[in-house]
């Protein structure tokens, strides 16, 4: 019985040949064994990823055309709005123990009024003394250590905002901040909790491998 041709394998004058890295093509018999091993598991791997995939994109648009139907259904038939003003909504089961949550985040992007921002935040720094301004230098590093994207840390943005301090500086640099946020649009995310109790904390479903 001879052994299933590669899945990937491409046929040149019966022979079959893989194509590398560098779009050359290989003959199978002269790739080591470890190497067409190694690309059979990833193939067969993202065989399955690429299914699980599809099904998770399936499952979201159903998830939310449940909520949108439930919304409608309520509005029309008890006139009863289901949801915020921003389109949060919170559905609990009858005995408190799963719940639905639909949140609308807004995206924001941040104006030049950011960089007057730091640099009164660096004058103040600078000014105070060292010891009692360690931590606050390090939330304010944080902040505005951009990632590779070129955005700012808005958890520790809003954190730094929360600071009350004094200083007539440092006011003007949370105002600098606030007038630099802009919205330009929002990003609506569903989320899925179960307990074993209606008293007991809630259990977040995980969908994506990160935190499953």
């Amino acid at each position: 019985m001879s052994k299933p041709q590669h899945p990937a394998a491409i046929d040149v004058g019966g022979m079959p040949y893989l194509r590398d890295a560098k779009g050359s093509l290989v003959p199978i018999a002269t790739i080591k064994a470890a190497d067409l091993l190694m690309d059979e598991t990833v193939r067969d791997v993202l065989v399955a990823a690429r299914a699980l995939s599809e099904q998770i994109a399936v499952f979201k648009v159903q998830a939310f055309e449940a909520v949108s139907a439930l919304q409608a259904l309520l509005a029309q038939d008890y006139g009863a709005p289901l949801g915020g003003k921003k389109g949060n909504i919170t559905l609990v089961s009858f005995d408190g123990c799963e719940k639905v949550q639909v949140q609308v985040a807004d995206l924001l992007e941040f104006g030049p009024e950011l960089q007057s921002a730091k640099a009164l935040i660096d004058e103040c720094l600078t000014e105070w003394a060292v010891g009692s301004a360690i931590e606050l230098r390090a939330l304010v590093n944080r902040v505005f250590q951009v990632d590779k994207e070129g955005k700012i840390n808005r958890a520790e943005l809003f954190m730094l905002l929360r600071v009350d301090i004094a200083d007539e500086r440092w006011q003007r640099a949370m105002d600098a901040i606030r007038d630099s946020m802009r919205v330009i649009g929002s990003r609506t995310y569903i989320r899925f909790y179960d307990r074993p109790a209606p008293d007991a904390a809630w259990h977040a479903v995980t969908i994506d491998m990160a935190s499953a």
